[in-house]
Parts: structure tokens; C-alpha cells; sequence
């Protein structure tokens, strides 16, 4: 069976660079907040062009993190995609705040921007748009709007690292930019991990805090300038007891591991080679693929997508899926249920024929294999597969 996604394969072909880095974090003794994370950050930062990054447990906790740390506070309204990952939604749920879904378009399968403002109220606080499956939503647009209403923009950045949007990397033309790491994403670890991106000296401050409990750890531990509070640690008198025992709100703990982190740095240099591969890869199914029933991504002429998954809209989504099971090919759904038509979310009172195109693509779409160690071989074969399905 050819695999939807494997990162056996990449661990294979870095085996000794990472077995190297894990011995090195164990034999150092320094398991939490290690030199491994600091460089981390500072690399990733560097990478996506941005002054600061936070590193915290997971990429929904980035979310989280992110809204608190612009002052999103319960019962306020977050704006963003009906089409993306339940974490999205859930950060804002997580924080009090309502989530306020908007349609994607029929083209990206991302928010629809010309359907934002429309979607605004006097409870509105910020705009998440989502870079789903690796491609970057319109930011121009938003932030316009989002400068227009004195919104905060968090880019939902978990699928597109790398990514870039009229030369600018995923993540870094937001207020705030997330990021995971989950082990199948295209810079992944070998557990959780994420990452919050930002330009703003308070936004990185209170996520500092936010990540540790809200306390005095790392030389940061309020609100910071947003609220008029400016304070370092030092100028405190902790009485020579660890900052870490003095809680100024109410955070989390979400730390990037550093066994982690020492994984993410033997594979952030092979990142762009990583993402290229994967735009070859999308480059020979889109002229492989001549089935007439199926249609192929379609990518924006401002963005260098990273190909996280390859997604293809058929009406009989179902069928081919079990033809590729069937013919040794490996398939998914990103995502079977719009957020908007989610259990969890019925008390908002969204109804179906509410966002028609991300029920579209929740019913008709469906990724095939993607990562960058797929074979030629495998390649051929699931394009063979697909065109067969269509004579048949």
C-alpha cells in the first residue's frame, strides 16, 4: 500500500543526525527549556523572517496563546474559516471568545475575503485566516480589512510552513502566526510541538508568560505594554526564589520539548528542499492526471504553496477513494465536517446550506499521497490508478 503520508521514511534518511541530537539532549540533563529550544527559535524566527517566536506545546496552544496574548477575551467574536482543522475553532472557543465562521472560495478552498466584513460586529476582535493545505490565504485583503476595523490578524499557519504569499513567508504578515509541528506536517517533530510567530514586542512578551503559567520565567510575566504594564523581572524583588513561582494571570503549560526542538533543528535546514520536492511531486500529478471527473488544486498566482496535502475534488469522492484502496493507493479527507456543521459548534445555530463551497469540498474532496520521499515508481502508479478509474 502506498501511504497517504510517512515519516518513517525521512527519519530513515537522518537517522544519524537525530539519533546524535536526542543522546546529546539526554546526556545533557537539560530537558526543559534548553539551549536546543532557544536556537530553535531564534533559526525558526530568522527562517520565516519575523523578529520573535515563542515555542509552546502544540499548534492549538499556539492559537490559544496567540489570542490571549491580543487581549481576546471571552465573549468576544473571532472571524474565520468554515473549511480548516477543528483546533482553529477551538483555540477561540478555548479563550471565551465565539468563533464566526465565513465561507471558503470555490477556487483555493480559503476563506473567502470578500465575505469577511460582512461578518464584523461590535464584538469582533480578530481574524483568523487559515493557510489550509499549504497555501496562503489572501493577506493583503484581510489586513486591510483588519486595519480598517482595528482587528488582530492570527494566521493559522499549522499546514504552511515554508509557504510563501507574494514573497512573504506563512506566518509573518499577521499580527501573530502559528505554527505545529505535528509529526506529519511538512517540518514535523516526533511528538507535538508549535510555535507563535510575531513583529509585536507585547504580543511576544505575554506569550512568554502566557506558555509558563503566566509567571515571572524568561524575563517576562504580565500583560506587558497592551494594558500599560512595562516591567521586566529584574526590576521585582523575588525575594531569591524562582521566578517561575510568581503567576500574574492565568497561562498554560505549554512547553516545546527539547528533545523536540533538537529534532526540528537537524531538519529545519532541509526545509525548502523538503517543499520544493513536494511542488515537483504536485507538479506531476497536475500533468499526469487527465481524468475529466476529477479537479486538480488550484494555486493563487501571488503564492508558492508547499503542497501539504494534494487535494482533488471529484463527485464521486467515495468510489475513488475505495478504487485506490483497492489498487494499493492510500487516500484521506481534509476535513469531512465544515466547523460550522460541527457537533461541538450546534449552538451557534449554523445550519447546512449555510457555507455551500466548504460543504463542497467536506463532501467531494480528497487528498492523495504527499511527502517528499515518495518514489517515482509510486508516483507513476498513482496517477495510472486515478486515470484508470476514469476509463473505468
Amino acid at each position: 500500500m502506498i501511504p497517504s503520508m510517512n515519516v518513517l521514511r525521512q527519519y530513515e534518511l537522518l537517522k544519524d543526525e537525530i539519533d546524535k541530537a536526542v543522546i546529546n539532549v539526554l546526556h545533557s540533563g537539560q530537558y526543559i527549556m534548553g539551549q536546543e529550544v532557544t536556537f530553535f527559535e531564534e533559526q525558526f524566527a530568522k527562517y520565516c523572517g519575523v523578529r520573535y517566536a515563542v515555542s509552546v506545546a502544540n499548534g492549538t496552544d499556539a492559537l490559544e496563546i496567540a489570542l490571549k496574548s491580543c487581549g481576546v477575551k471571552p465573549r468576544d467574536e473571532v472571524i474565520t474559516s468554515a473549511m480548516s482543522f477543528f483546533s482553529t475553532a477551538e483555540a477561540i472557543a478555548e479563550v471565551g471568545a465565539v468563533p464566526i465562521f465565513v465561507d471558503c472560495t470555490k477556487d483555493t478552498y480559503l476563506i473567502d475575503s470578500s465575505k469577511i466584513e460582512e461578518k464584523i460586529t461590535d464584538r469582533t476582535r480578530a481574524v483568523i485566516p487559515v493557510h489550509l493545505y499549504g497555501q496562503c490565504a489572501d493577506m493583503d485583503k484581510i489586513n486591510e480589512i483588519a486595519e480598517k476595523h482595528c482587528l488582530n490578524v492570527i494566521e493559522d499557519t499549522a499546514q504552511a510552513a515554508g509557504a510563501q504569499y507574494k514573497g512573504r513567508k506563512a506566518g509573518s504578515m499577521g499580527d501573530a502566526g502559528c505554527i505545529s509541528f505535528f509529526p506529519t506536517k511538512n517540518l514535523g517533530a516526533a511528538g507535538d510541538g508549535g510555535m507563535i510567530l510575531t513583529n509585536d514586542e507585547s504580543i511576544f512578551r505575554q506569550a512568554m508568560a502566557y506558555r509558563v503559567h503566566g509567571s515571572g520565567m524568561n524575563g517576562y510575566y504580565t500583560y506587558g505594554k497592551r494594558i500599560g504594564t512595562d516591567v521586566l523581572e529584574e526590576s521585582i524583588d523575588f525575594h531569591g526564589n524562582l521566578p517561575k513561582y510568581y503567576n500574574f494571570v492565568t497561562g498554560k503549560n505549554s512547553r516545546l520539548d527539547e528533545i523536540q526542538a533538537a529534532i526540528l533543528n537537524v531538519k529545519l535546514p532541509h526545509l525548502d528542499t523538503w517543499n520544493a520536492r513536494r511542488r515537483e511531486i504536485a507538479a506531476k500529478y497536475d500533468e499526469g492526471i487527465v481524468n475529466p471527473a476529477v479537479r486538480k488544486p488550484y494555486i493563487a498566482d501571488h503564492n508558492i504553496p508547499i503542497y501539504y496535502v494534494y487535494v482533488i475534488v471529484t463527485e464521486k469522492r467515495d468510489e475513488l477513494r475505495r478504487y485506490l484502496y483497492d489498487n494499493g493507493v492510500a487516500s484521506g479527507v481534509y476535513f469531512p465536517v465544515p466547523l460550522h456543521l460541527q457537533k461541538a459548534f450546534e449552538e451557534l445555530g449554523y445550519q447546512k446550506g449555510d457555507m455551500p463551497n466548504a460543504e463542497l469540498i467536506a463532501e467531494k474532496s480528497l487528498v492523495l499521497p504527499m511527502f517528499p520521499e515518495l518514489t517515482q515508481s509510486e508516483i507513476h502508479t498513482i496517477i495510472d490508478v486515478i486515470n484508470s478509474w476514469c476509463e473505468n
